[in-house]
This record gives structure tokens, sequence and C-alpha cells, in this order.
């Protein structure tokens, strides 16, 4: 799995690490630098960023808003954090790639297209 820089607010961080010790999300959280939240870049997927990412391997693209677990909705395309593409996509900058497994297809390589932080 190719690792990626990614960058997370301490706001997001310190409600993340509330979520307790689920894998991946703890090992991505493990490894991001931390920003004060007025800091934080515009291009960088944050939680409640609504994100348009393409899945390289099968040239799908969507758009999807990152949420935390309680707020997901898939139909609405509120995908938890907590979710293989959630956790993937946390922390990205836009045009950034990310090869990720996932639980019936082991490696997909995911590109974030673009980010809106409204």
């Amino acid at each position: 799995m190719e690792l990626e820089n990614l960058i997370i607010s301490d706001q997001d961080y310190l409600r993340l690490s509330k979520l307790g010790n689920h894998g991946l999300l703890a090992d991505e959280l493990s490894r991001a630098a931390v920003l004060p939240a007025n800091q934080m870049p515009l291009n960088v997927v944050r939680m409640g960023s609504h994100v348009t990412y393409l899945d390289e391997g099968n040239g799908v693209s969507r758009n999807i808003e990152l949420v935390f677990p309680e707020d997901a909705d898939f139909k609405n395309g509120k995908i938890s954090v907590l979710s293989p593409v959630g956790t993937a996509l946390l922390g990205l900058k836009t045009g950034q790639t990310i090869d990720w497994s996932f639980p019936n297809d082991p490696h997909r390589r995911l590109k974030v297209v673009s980010i809106n932080n409204d």
C-alpha cells in the first residue's frame, strides 16, 4: 500500500481519536500531520468535505461527503470516515492518489479530483 502524506485538523483529530482503535483509521491518524483548523489548506479532504474522487481501476467517479459514522447515509452520498473509502480519502489533497485495500477488491487506486470545504 502506497502511503501518501496527509493532513488533519486538530479538531478532526481530537474527535476521530475518540472513535477508538479502528484499525486503518488509527494507522492514518498516527501518520498524519495535525494542523490548527484555521491553518488547514482548502484543498485537503477533512470531515464535512464534499469530494469527487476517481477509482482509477474502473474509471468510475463519485461525489461524496465525508462524515462521522452517526451521519453516514450511503444513498445520499454521505460516507463514513470508518468506511474503506472514507479512511482512504481523509487528509489527501486535490490531485493526490492512494493505493488502498478493500474487503472484496484488495487493491484499488483512488484519486482526489476535487474538494469543496464550504
